[in-house]
């Protein structure tokens, strides 16, 4: 777990491809796709480089970053549309 970084995930808005997209794109390995899932490996997350690719890869609240140094998070803002439970 994350000392200063903790990322969460909400995967049943993200689709297969976005998943493996997130595990592809982190140039530092926070997320692992594994049995169709997409994981958080909780101890790379303070390697986390507040880079964002995560969260313009995704669909707008399906990935947070809380900074807990500084309490605040960041929300993925992407535009595609993912499976939020609100479209349902």
């Amino acid at each position: 777990m994350g000392v200063f970084i903790k990322v969460r995930v909400n995967e049943g808005w993200l689709t297969t491809d976005q998943g493996q997209a997130l595990t592809a794109s982190c140039p530092v390995n926070i997320f692992r796709w594994a049995e169709s899932r997409l994981l958080v490996q909780a101890e790379q997350e303070d390697e986390c480089t507040l880079c964002e690719l995560c969260l313009d890869l995704s669909p707008a609240g399906a990935v947070t970053i809380c900074k807990k140094y500084k309490e605040e998070t960041l929300v993925s803002r992407g535009s595609v549309s993912g499976g939020s439970p609100d479209d349902n």
